[in-house]
């Protein structure tokens, strides 16, 4: 006879979740954690129109003196200070809080209950810290880029396209950047500064990567890519993305992927535990 299983015994172990489910069990979860503090939504939306209206200001001042800025109309860099504010808020609400929590596992040694589980652990440290009032930003972003793109007149479905894509591998290379910085924890424990670090040179995605210098135009494109995560998509939105950037984009960011997964297992080899 089949045994049939009671509701008190317990049943088959589950298999991993997949990458969508568990970030959506983790969304969750943070939604009810951040709940419980419900003034950091008040908090966090007089943070985002203090930096909107500063921004804003500076622009103005800006096109005070000129009608364009190395080629790019006032239109075009509120096009690029939308997305730089929605990829701010994406990065501080889902890549951010994870990474900062990784480093504090590896510094103390706590990284273990992450490893145990069944889950990929990459997967796991990347979605399991979320902070939705950081979510605000995007809404202002998605308002700004709305005003921009009214201004610029009609987009056509091919730049909406492109935008979302150049979008997507921008954000996938941030990602890369933040965790290959954050592995450096396993060797080097004290990574506060790294936060810090990161905030002061994404503030150079406010303005269009092709203003710098040649060197610090590569250095924000290659090293730090800030150019694939804020200008190539607002360069999407504003005509201005060639097939061949999208698809170097598409490149870069598949080495990046590849990269970081080894990076992460070679980290990983060099973590002593909590038994240390």
């Amino acid at each position: 006879m089949a045994h049939v299983t009671s509701p008190g015994e317990p049943g088959r172990r589950r298999g991993p979740l997949g990458p969508v489910t568990l970030a959506g069990v983790f969304l969750r979860v943070g939604a009810m954690n951040e709940l419980q503090y419900r003034a950091n939504f008040v908090v966090q939306v007089f943070q985002s129109a203090i930096a909107l209206v500063t921004g804003l200001a500076v622009l103005a001042i800006v096109f005070s003196q000129t009608t364009n800025l190395h080629g790019w109309t006032q239109a075009e860099l509120l096009a690029v200070m939308g997305v730089h504010i929605l990829m701010g808020g994406i990065i501080q609400a889902t890549i951010q809080p994870g990474m900062e929590r990784l480093m504090a596992d590896i510094r103390e040694g706590t990284l273990d209950f992450v490893l145990t589980k069944p889950e990929d652990a990459q997967l796991l440290v990347s979605v399991r810290q979320v902070r939705i009032w950081q979510l605000v930003d995007v809404g202002v972003g998605l308002v700004v880029l709305g005003v921009a793109v009214d201004r610029l007149g009609p987009i056509g479905p091919l730049d909406v396209v492109a935008f979302l894509a150049a979008l997507v591998l921008g954000a996938t290379m941030i990602y890369c950047f933040w965790l290959i910085l954050t592995v450096v924890a396993f060797w080097v424990v004290r990574m506060d500064q790294i936060v810090e670090l990161f905030s002061g040179l994404y503030q150079s995605g406010r303005w269009p990567v092709t203003i710098y210098p040649g060197w610090l135009r590569i250095s924000l494109t290659f090293l730090v890519p800030i150019a694939f995560a804020v200008t190539v998509p607002a360069e999407g939105l504003t005509g201005r993305l060639t097939p061949e950037t999208l698809a170097l984009a598409a490149g870069f960011a598949t080495v990046l992927v590849v990269v970081t997964r080894w990076f992460w297992r070679f980290g990983l080899r060099h973590y002593s535990g909590a038994s240390a």
